[in-house]
């Protein structure tokens, strides 16, 4: 929902996107969901194919395709979309973006998955996976944040652990939520409590 349905205007918005980063450095987390939702990456895997050749013309930017988390898609099925969407150039995958699998259960998933595609390094968002998940995946409520941002992870193929969606961010309006992608603070204070 909100992205474009020209593929023109979405890789047109791709390549400004680089221009605006310029000489700078930047890690993108691409697509988060799209390989992971069978209906969007039977649409999307060309044009994240592209947006990775497009994103990596650029030497100061980081990219790593998101792969959804470890109760999603099976690793060997993550593995095949992840090379029809290029992972071969792009410097890795992500996983567990916006979700609160615990970093071990994503460690575990993305080891399996690193095996089949080249021993491809990974990225895991820990913002709130603290406590693992309870099987909801909006406000659900007992969560907490994981591992702070580092990339001193102990494991050579985990390039980072980062907090990629912000923990007090809302995922909708369920379980009194406000909309998605609003600041939350009586759910952020959850998350530390």
């Amino acid at each position: 929902a909100g992205g474009s349905d020209n593929d023109a205007i979405y890789l047109e918005w791709i390549r400004d996107f680089v221009n605006g980063v310029g000489d700078n450095d930047a890690i993108v987390i691409l697509e988060p969901d799209a390989l992971a939702l069978d209906c969007l990456y039977q649409s999307s895997v060309e044009l994240i194919a592209e947006a990775v050749v497009i994103l990596k013309s650029k030497p100061g930017i980081s990219v790593y395709i998101d792969a959804g988390h470890t109760n999603w898609v099976p690793a060997n099925e993550m593995a095949e979309r992840l090379i029809n969407a290029n992972i071969s150039i792009a410097d890795g995958f992500a996983l567990n973006v916006s979700n609160f699998y615990t970093a071990e259960e994503n460690e575990s998933y993305g080891e399996e998955i690193s095996l089949l595609i080249g021993d491809k390094h990974f990225i895991i968002d820990t913002s709130r996976s603290g406590n693992g998940s309870n099987g909801e995946w909006c406000n659900p409520s007992g969560r907490k944040i994981g591992p702070a941002p580092t990339t001193n992870t102990g494991n050579n193929l985990i390039d980072a652990y980062l907090w990629v969606k912000p923990p007090g961010e809302s995922d909708g309006n369920c379980n009194g939520g406000p909309s998605a992608g609003t600041w939350w603070p009586e759910y952020a204070l959850s998350l530390v409590r």
